[in-house]
């Protein structure tokens, strides 16, 4: 009775132990605040345990027992086992790997958006000021942080922090707004009918990280395309640009006697007349200077910018571009493409489908100091060749007057600074009709030193070594297109086609794609994203009539039960 009653006391002692170690857990989770109190009933209930298993010991040689043993190694193992699995999902958390097995991609962000988020200087917030988190947006989300730390997003119940909804003016629940250091853009507005937009966050982050706004220019006067309206316009393509943080405005040259110092980019979309030669003159000035040109020029058209071109060694096929597969109903005129050159402008199209219609082939002759790279290639023949005779109703190859496909429809061509002062070294006349050949399949043509050069320059600039003639000694002289020494790398691409572009043809397939990515790769702003088309999920619903889907409901309630319950009584006949 005297040693029960000894050790009676400390049994009792042991348990306030691990009682104060739970208090102090407890206490520090709910609170989320590891003071004193929660630490100092930690520690006091461990070494209470500590005293009490040292005591333990010393009582009845409790740790040299086999049952201890048997109990402190299951112990430790299972403490082993749960710290596996805690690393485990520290490094799943911190090091995860996702596979996206939809056809379209739809939970994995495009290459622009993880690049663009990558390369954040300076750190952007999503705020989402709504009461329900959708588990589509947050996935969303959460692929945008995972590429950078930069990029933060945190719901907010706009009822709970009126101050803060005051600060960004919420109006209504589901407003999702971007903040970067002082700037703050709506991005839109979610809802159970409409999810976040990887497309829309992806512009407004570019928007809001960007310093500036690149100034678009389009030219007008003779016969383009329209800045706004609904026929024949091309207000999508500018309301698309304005969205991707360029500024557009309308030009015409006959007004100013030069390209405004401001433009990043001019846009020739389809002009039906021919240009003045003060106009020319315009333009060739300011890719001198390093500007960048974007010509979208239809089949029998003649804007006169042959001169021009041929600077560049590049001259337009009138022919016009014929696709005979008429694999999507879109008619022999209007070409199908779905190969594309290896450029920053095409680098994401992979085998996607653009078109179009009425256009024609854009050849090149390789010229010093240019880089050429093809864009849009058509089919090789017999599904694609260059017709001649376009009035016919019956679109016919003729080997006499047709030119077999492959078909350029377009070309990006850069030229360096040091390029004028090559060609003047070595003059020669403009290439004729004869001499162009279609530029090949090949990314970017070698420029070669006898390559054809641009003609003689009509005037010098001051840093040319050589002093211009006066008036006077050259009456009898025709205007020469060759423009003065270049100051800066300048960019030209040139498209046999502008109706792709237009209204109700713009957002169909990769079209916008390939004029939003023409534009922000002639901007020289090479370390920005270029336009992502939206996810849309296949639709797989099966149609059935009405008699397959009563098959199907027959079927399955009463054929395959009656299957099963027939093939489980042969079996147990059987076994009888």
């Amino acid at each position: 009775m005297k040693t029960i009653a000894k050790k009676t006391p400390w049994k009792f002692l042991f348990w306030f132990g691990p009682f104060l170690v739970a208090a102090g857990l407890t206490a520090g989770l709910v609170s989320n605040n590891w003071g004193a109190i929660p630490l100092g009933l930690i520690i006091l209930g461990s070494v209470i345990i500590g005293l009490w298993l040292l005591w333990q010991n010393k009582q009845s040689q409790w740790w040299g027992q086999r049952s201890t043993q048997a109990g402190t190694n299951a112990l430790v193992a299972t403490v082993a086992v749960l710290a596996i699995l805690g690393l485990i999902n520290f490094l799943g958390t911190r090091y995860h790997t996702r596979i996206d097995l939809t056809e379209t991609k739809l939970f994995t962000l495009a290459p622009q958006s993880r690049e663009l988020v990558r390369s954040l200087r300076v750190p952007a917030k999503v705020w989402v000021f709504d009461l329900n988190q959708d588990p589509v947006d947050r996935d969303l989300l959460e692929n945008y942080h995972r590429q950078s730390s930069k990029f933060n997003f945190e719901y907010v119940d706009p009822q709970a922090r009126p101050g803060l909804a005051r600060k960004f003016g919420v109006k209504d629940y589901g407003e999702v707004y971007l903040e970067s250091g002082d700037r703050r853009q709506l991005v839109q507005v979610v809802g159970p009918q409409e999810r976040l937009s990887e497309v829309k966050l992806t512009n407004r982050l570019q928007q809001i990280s960007s310093l500036g706004t690149a100034k678009v220019y389009f030219l007008q006067g003779h016969g383009e395309h329209q800045l706004s309206g609904t026929e024949d316009a091309i207000s999508q393509a500018v309301q698309a640009l304005n969205e991707k943080n360029y500024t557009t405005s309308p030009l015409n040259l006959a007004e100013k006697p030069s390209v405004p110092q401001d433009a990043a980019v001019v846009v020739v979309a389809g002009p039906k007349r021919a240009l003045f030669e003060t106009e020319i003159k315009a333009l060739r000035d300011y890719l001198n200077r390093g500007g960048n040109l974007l010509l979208m020029i239809d089949p029998n058209t003649d804007p006169k910018v042959e001169s021009l071109l041929a600077e560049w060694g590049v001259k337009l096929d009138n022919r016009l571009a014929v696709d005979s597969s008429g694999s999507v109903g879109l008619g022999p005129a209007a070409p199908l493409v779905t190969q594309y050159g290896k450029h920053p402008i095409t680098k994401d199209f992979g085998n996607g489908i653009s078109f179009y219609p009425l256009a024609r082939s854009v050849d090149t002759t390789p010229v010093a100091g240019i880089e050429v790279t093809p864009l849009l290639l058509t089919k090789p023949y017999p599904n694609s060749w260059a017709e001649s005779d376009q009035e016919s109703e019956n679109l016919q190859f003729n080997p006499e007057s047709d030119r077999k496909g492959p078909l350029t429809l377009g070309v990006a061509l850069t030229r360096k600074p040091s390029a004028q002062s090559q060609t003047k070294s070595n003059p020669t006349p403009t290439p004729t009709a004869a001499a162009t050949t279609q530029t090949p399949a090949s990314p970017t043509p070698s420029a070669k030193p006898t390559a054809l050069p641009a003609p003689t320059p009509k005037t010098e600039t001051k840093a040319s070594p050589t002093p211009s003639l006066p008036p006077s000694l050259t009456p009898s002289l025709p205007p020469s297109p060759t423009p003065s020494s270049p100051s800066a790398e300048s960019r030209m691409v040139v498209l046999g086609n502008s109706d792709f572009a237009i209204n109700g043809l713009f957002d169909k397939q990769l079209n916008g794609d390939v004029f939003l990515n023409s534009v922000t790769w002639l901007s020289q702003q090479d370390q920005q994203p270029l336009s992502i088309s939206p996810k849309e999920a296949k639709d797989r619903r099966i149609n059935l009539t009405a008699a397959q889907a009563n098959l199907l409901e027959l079927s399955s309630l009463l054929i395959l039960p009656m299957i099963g319950l027939v093939t489980a009584a042969i079996l147990w006949w059987l076994r009888r």
